[in-house]
């Protein structure tokens, strides 16, 4: 009982990972590389304002030096 357990957990293993990667080779092969590395790039009319200088910025600087 043991024995045919293991082997179903060992073939089982074997072909999980064999899957695996044919899925990794295909999605490799399918996508062209980006110039953009991922990043996506748009146009928005929106200036984006990461950081603005507040009493709260501040104080959280002092304290992070």
């Amino acid at each position: 009982m043991q024995e045919q357990r293991r082997g179903f957990l060992k073939t089982l293993a074997v072909g999980g990972a064999a899957a695996a990667a044919t899925t990794v080779v295909a999605v490799a092969k399918s996508s062209p590389p980006d110039a953009s590395n991922g990043v996506v790039v748009g146009h928005s009319p929106k200036k984006e304002i990461t950081y603005k200088k507040t009493r709260a910025w501040e104080a959280y600087y002092r304290a992070a030096r």
